[in-house]
């Protein structure tokens, strides 16, 4: 699901909170060394989600942060922001020239260059809670 967060709005809080889970509060960042990417460049996405990036030939940026039950990527168009919910259950990640995030029938794909290089312990630490999440509904173990 894909929001307009502009500007703050309750409803969309709450939204959020229900579809990834709460944030991370402070003590469990600092152990986790950070819930949040640095920017990086958006190189291509699905037809469906043309409409989030600038129009004319820009840079366009995003960047994620890890929820209890998911991801959010914040993705900025000029002045205005959205964001897209991924639980962990919807998401599937490729590492093809970059990385490239799929979900609910759209995807995003970040470019494979310095700025990507830097997220790369952000990329596994998003890969570890992924599986943290997944591992609570092993039924293979019964």
């Amino acid at each position: 699901m894909i929001l307009n967060t502009t500007h703050p709005n309750r409803e969309h809080k709450q939204l959020l909170e229900y579809l990834v889970g709460r944030s991370f509060t402070i003590l469990e960042s600092l152990k986790m060394k950070g819930v949040g990417s640095k920017r990086m460049i958006v190189g291509e996405v699905s037809p469906n989600m043309q409409s989030y990036l600038n129009s004319v030939s820009d840079i366009n940026y995003a960047n994620i942060e890890l929820r209890k039950s998911g991801i959010l990527i914040f993705i900025n168009k000029g002045l205005q922001n959205f964001t897209w919910a991924i639980p962990y259950y919807q998401l599937v990640m490729y590492k093809t020239n970059g990385a490239s995030i799929h979900a609910q029938g759209k995807f995003i794909h970040f470019k494979n260059n310095k700025t990507f290089k830097e997220n790369r312990s952000f990329f596994k630490k998003m890969l570890d809670e992924k599986i943290r999440y997944d591992e609570q509904y092993n039924f293979q173990n019964i």
